[in-house]
């Protein structure tokens, strides 16, 4: 090793700037040598990103005086919001913004400006919302978060979040804000589609996946540098946002302690012991604070409970709220920084916490443990020493491969809900099929909220995967029928002439998420008012979860014609059609399967793929029965005089084309085994799930708890013993004293093909005691 000593270059070089000095000696040498107005600068997340460049009429990018400004009042810029989000709020579209053979020169063109900006050359993180893939112009669109939980398949998950971080990269971003925290508690929050589940063990092992995808295995350490083609996660939102009141955004959440713990907090755990690199504080209060000025949340269980040494994001304009209880901007930011918030988004209380360190409202020491963490992401990104796209020459992502892998999760997320056994796979004799229903003959209602505008022919319908799909000689006819939403019946007769005149009717019923130029947005981009055919999406929640009036009235018209009919639900949230289920001859639920979710929709109408999907929530008969989900607390009550309690479909629900028996579980070292076999002629996928029933204990019980679960696919005739995990980490408990923790007492182990189905399973009982179960001698079922 050199002595850099004799070596005048070298030793005039400072410590931040040698490459091969550990990540903490460069955040501490850096921020020794910054003053408190750069300190300021770098925990600020001003701008909307689109306001920071336009588009010239020969198609080249110029960068805009708003971000002059911005980096020249806080001479640099700490962090950018959404460069390239492009949708109907930013106004951003194929001919003003940068698609994907020009991002990178445009990331290049803002950060050399940043650069240049900054006395010590301190580069910016290019923020973006990767929610279902990266939400810029090209960018591969995969299916939303609930269609992604009803796979039940971390490890496919896992492959698709990796290529949309790869994407992120290879166009110029650096950080990925995901939805995974949520907890869908209340369909009737618009939010519902970015749930992974109403199960907080479902939601943990899909939270792991993104971070191990996005982040890969160096992201995982608090040194690990990350590779080019990966990108530091923004878990969001922490926490308990599922559980709003009535359903309504950014509502209060009346959580207590141990629903936050049992419920809401497990997948942010999961996520932080994956090595995730930030949360997102979300702006529901707990327990009378904001989660933004929580400090009990963000540092006394965050940082120091979990040892999260990560970064900690506010929500957009949250920071500003807490004015409302310190009386001030200023005092809000100074608040907000206490409580354990690192970066604002686009508040006006972080741009003055140089007055609030000044004038004593927080001290400075705080403020450089929040700026240590943001540019100690920004030295694990290596942008100091490589800055721009240019000096990252890996490939960009084969769009290809993206197609594949969201046509993949789309194809596993259909799931049967009912199926007379008649219809599907559609038959050799039918000859002709009626495709009807808003949702038949278009994508862009397919796609989801936060989802940038797609080129003209991308993607398939479900008319366009059946037409490229049917075999030859079936005739396929189409009509719309009717509208998303409104009163408009006039189409139905059309519909009703084409259904009476098939052998089969496909009835393709939803709602929408599309956004449109002429929705009323908020500030922070949430929907104000429902227009054209929304009915979901951040701000668009639902009093009631009936269709449109128009969509009923289809849904009667074409099934009493007497042609068997499939109704095809395509939606962000369960919506309550019991119609549907006791009139169809079968019945799945789409969600939103993404551009391509068409084609995955027909191969398994027509047999060439199985129905893989399982609910990840459970889908209620009626709004009035809410809550409604499987592992509400164990209270003996008799329901409703006026309605069954109980869901039209519970949580695990899904049928196959197939059927499957299973054996009795039994204990066998640190895991329970159980025999599976497809009793049925087709080859077909099971998922074994395991659920926990606590019959002795010193908290009061959940009816059942998911604890395990794995996919298995058997041809037919064939068995197979599966082994699911039991340790820990599936007997642990939230105690008295919200410690989780193995606790004494005796509990129940079973394992079948849903949550409804567990109830009437046989049981394995095993008594506990602190780390260690053991079977009693006689086991009741």
């Amino acid at each position: 090793m050199s002595d850099t000593r004799h070596d005048p270059q070298q030793a005039a070089r400072p410590v931040y700037r040698d490459p091969t000095a550990p990540v903490d000696t460069r955040v501490r040498d850096l921020l020794s040598r910054m003053t408190l107005r750069e300190k300021a600068g770098q925990l600020n997340q001003r701008m909307y990103g689109w306001d920071a460049y336009r588009r010239t009429p020969d198609g080249e990018f110029e960068l805009t005086e708003a971000l002059y400004a911005e980096t020249e009042r806080f001479a640099g810029l700490g962090a950018l919001y959404g460069l390239f989000r492009a949708d109907a709020w930013s106004g951003v579209d194929h001919a003003t913004g940068a698609g994907a053979a020009h991002g990178p020169a445009l990331a290049d063109l803002v950060q050399r400006h940043v650069v240049a900006s900054s006395r010590l050359g301190i580069p910016a993180l290019l923020v973006e919302e990767v929610p279902h893939g990266h939400m810029a112009l090209d960018g591969t669109v995969l299916p939303v978060n609930l269609a992604v939980g009803a796979t039940w398949d971390p490890e496919l998950y896992e492959r698709a979040a990796a290529h949309a971080a790869a994407e992120l990269r290879a166009r110029g971003g650096h950080v990925a804000l995901v939805s995974a925290l949520d907890i869908a508690r209340d369909p009737r929050w618009g939010r519902t589609e970015e749930c992974f589940a109403e199960d907080p063990y479902l939601a943990a092992r899909l939270t792991e996946a993104l971070v191990r995808g996005m982040q890969g295995e160096a992201g995982a350490t608090r040194d690990g540098l990350f590779a080019d083609d990966k990108a530091p996660v923004v878990l969001k939102h922490f926490a308990g946002q599922g559980a709003t009141v009535g359903g309504r955004n950014s509502a209060e959440s009346e959580l207590g302690l141990r629903e936050l713990h049992e419920i809401h907090l497990p997948a942010a755990r999961a996520g932080v012991r994956a090595g995730a690199a930030a949360v997102m504080a979300a702006y529901n209060e707990v327990d009378g604070m904001p989660c933004s000025g929580n400090r009990a949340l963000l540092h006394g269980l965050l940082r120091e409970r979990w040892g999260f040494e990560g970064l900690v994001m506010a929500d957009g304009l949250a920071v500003d709220r807490l004015a409302r209880i310190t009386g001030d901007a200023v005092s809000a930011g100074a608040l907000a920084l206490t409580a354990g918030v690192d970066l604002s988004l686009w508040d006006e209380g972080f741009t003055r916490l140089q007055e609030a360190v000044e004038c004593g409202l927080v001290g400075e020491d705080v403020l450089d443990a929040a700026v240590a963490r943001v540019l100690s992401l920004k030295f694990r990104l290596g942008l100091f020493d490589r800055p721009y796209t240019a000096d990252r020459p890996a490939p960009a992502p084969s769009p290809g491969r993206g197609r594949a892998l969201s046509t993949a999760l789309a194809r596993g997320a259909v799931t049967l809900l009912h199926d007379d056994g008649q219809v599907l796979p559609v038959r050799p004799e039918v000859a002709r099929i009626a495709v009807l229903g808003p949702h038949a003959d278009t994508t862009v209602h397919q796609l989801g909220d936060y989802t940038a505008p797609q080129r003209p022919g991308t993607g398939s319908s479900v008319l366009d995967g059946l037409r490229r799909l049917a075999p030859p000689g079936l005739a396929i006819r189409h009509a719309r029928g009717c509208a998303l939403t409104g009163d408009d019946l006039s189409g139905i007769p059309e519909a009703v002439a084409a259904a009476s005149a098939a052998d089969l009717a496909v009835l393709v019923l939803g709602g929408s998420s599309a956004r449109t130029p002429d929705t009323d947005f908020a500030a922070n981009g949430a929907a104000r008012s429902a227009v054209s055919e929304m009915t979901c999406g951040e701000g668009v929640d639902l009093a009631r979860l009936r269709l449109g009036r128009a969509q009923h009235a289809l849904l009667d018209a074409v099934t009493a014609t007497g042609t068997p009919t499939v109704v095809v639900l395509v939606q962000g949230r369960p919506h309550a059609v019991p119609e549907a289920a006791d009139r169809a001859a079968a019945l799945l639920t789409a969600w939103y399967p993404g551009p391509w979710g068409g084609d995955a929709i027909a191969e398994v109408l027509l047999g060439h793929a199985e129905p893989g999907g399982r609910l990840p929530v459970s889908v209620p008969r009626s709004v009035s029965q809410l809550p409604v989900h499987y592992n509400h607390k164990d209270t003996e009550y008799r329901g409703y005089v006026d309605e069954s309690a109980e869901p039209l479909y519970s949580f695990g629900h899904g049928l196959t084309y197939t059927a499957f028996a299973y054996g009795p579980p039994r204990l066998a070292g640190q895991t329970v085994e159980v025999d599976i076999t497809n009793t049925g002629r087709r080859r077909g996928r099971s998922v074994a799930q395991l659920y926990i029933r606590r019959l002795l204990t010193p908290v009061w019980p959940r009816v059942l708890e998911l604890r395990a679960f794995l996919g298995v696919e058997l041809a037919p005739g064939e068995c197979r013993t599966v082994a699911l995990p039991l340790g820990a980490d599936q007997l642990a408990q939230v105690g008295a004293g919200l410690e989780t923790a193995v606790l004494p007492g005796t509990l129940e182990i079973r394992v079948a093909e849903s949550s409804r189905a567990a109830l009437t399973a046989v049981a394995l009982v095993l008594r506990a005691d602190g780390q260690n179960f053991t079977a009693p001698a006689e086991t009741p079922l």
